[in-house]
């Protein structure tokens, strides 16, 4: 199997050398760089799977390098910062992050969360290359599960990975609740105690690209205290 290459940017040199070696001894190869026009020119010339991104790097910030490869690339971000207000983690998953980890960490838990990403990657190729491809379509939406295109009120959506996929399961469901914690294990395939900002952002995103009036949703309802389901709005 073709090893896996994964880019840390991060200005702090023992952050970089900590997480080095975890992920070396996962096997993965690996590329540092101390800051964002680094990180952006090793993108440019290295093929990378995945990348790990401080927030707050010199000369190019994480959210810029974050906004520049996302407007290019789907490949899966990863984002570290020392800050924990809600703000910057909701802006950091709204320009496109995968995931979210917050200063100081656990090592062994971004191993998990980066080994947690490849094997939902992994599964997305397995998926679309195998013969259960299907059409679905329920209250104005539209989605091909071979070609992953999404018609939303006669009009073709551009959707993420992670929004597509949200998306399917809960088309798939109609009128089934989903708690936060049940996507964000299903779309997100995790093994850890994940944080559920990204769902709700995941959602809003969609929202504003599936919905006549994203203000007043009429297929992606909340559930208060529950979480969240698709309701097409025909009958049973």
């Amino acid at each position: 199997m073709e090893k896996k290459s994964v880019l840390i940017a991060d200005d702090e040199g023992s952050i970089v050398d900590v997480c080095r070696r975890y992920l070396e001894r996962e096997g993965y190869d690996i590329y540092t760089a101390a800051n964002g026009r680094e990180a952006l020119n090793m993108w440019r010339n290295h093929h990378l799977d995945l990348m790990i991104l401080d927030l707050m790097m010199p000369i190019v910030d994480g959210w810029q390098v974050c906004e520049t490869v996302r407007a290019e690339d789907e490949m899966p971000i990863l984002m570290l910062t020392a800050k924990s207000e809600d703000y910057d983690r909701l802006f950091g998953l709204t320009i496109g992050a995968n995931d979210y980890m917050s200063k100081p960490f656990n090592p062994q838990e971004l191993v998990l969360r980066v080994r947690s990403i490849f094997r939902l990657i992994s599964s997305q190729t397995s998926d679309s290359t195998s013969n259960t491809n299907f059409r679905i379509e329920r209250g104005g939406i539209t989605l091909d599960t071979g070609t992953r295109e999404v018609i939303a009120h006669e009009k073709p959506v551009s959707l993420t990975a992670k929004e597509f996929d949200l998306l399917l399961l809960l088309v798939s469901h109609p009128r089934q609740v989903f708690s936060r914690s049940q996507l964000l294990q299903k779309v997100w395939d995790t093994d850890y105690d994940g944080d559920t900002t990204t769902v709700t952002v995941h959602l809003r995103r969609l929202r504003e690209k599936i919905e006549q009036d994203p203000s007043h949703p009429s297929l992606l309802e909340t559930v208060w205290g529950v979480g969240y389901k698709f309701d097409p709005g025909e009958s049973s």
